[in-house]
């Protein structure tokens, strides 16, 4: 594993195991909320967006399922992006994932009717590094959750591309931030495209 995977992966769980600590006030001024002013239920706080939530709220996660999950895929993925990119490439790549994943659903929150919540984890930033690894490792079998069939690393990426476009779209799996998901893999492919490395071999 590569530093900037291992730095990741350590901030991630640092400011994790800091929200068990502190509770609600770093999700309250640090997560991504929808553009304007909302009261807090119960307090004389108000919340909103920030500019520093674009970024702040990738460090942030919902329960510790959410943080496994999202860490495992980066440990799974990213060190072999990693390889590929080096260490301030994929950190580059990791950021541009998540400050694209971000826009996206900060867009799509604010535009909504629907209630106010606001948007945590590491998500954008991992489908960036997810896209990544399908470009440079299109035949590598992966093996997916569900359904466990192993499939080609390019077949996988597009399938979850498809399955989180459909479901944002229609709004069938509720609570997961597909657009954030859409958005860092948009990312990501910017990044590639724009600054791929001549000397990358796709395997």
């Amino acid at each position: 594993m590569g530093p900037a995977t291992r730095i990741l992966i350590a901030a991630n769980v640092a400011v994790f195991a800091l929200q068990n600590v502190v509770g609600d006030g770093l999700v309250l001024n640090f997560a991504l909320w929808p553009i304007g002013h909302f009261p807090v239920s119960g307090t004389d706080m108000e919340v909103g967006f920030h500019f520093w939530q674009l970024i702040t709220s990738a460090f942030l996660h919902g329960n510790f399922t959410h943080i496994l999950l999202n860490m495992l895929a980066l440990w799974m993925f990213g060190r072999d992006v990693e390889q590929i990119l080096g260490t301030r490439g994929f950190l580059s790549l990791y950021a541009a994932a998540v400050l694209s994943g971000s826009i996206a659903q900060l867009i799509v929150v604010s535009m909504s009717d629907g209630p106010i919540y606001p948007t945590v984890g590491a998500s954008g930033g991992v489908f960036g590094i997810l896209l990544a690894f399908g470009t440079f490792f299109p035949r590598r079998t992966v093996m997916p959750v569900f359904p466990p069939i192993p499939m080609p690393a390019w077949l996988f990426v597009t399938l979850y591309a498809a399955v989180e476009l459909a479901n944002g779209v229609f709004g069938t799996v509720q609570g997961v931030a597909h657009f954030a998901h859409l958005g860092g893999m948009v990312g990501a492919a910017l990044v590639l495209w724009l600054g791929r490395p001549r000397s990358a071999r796709y395997r």
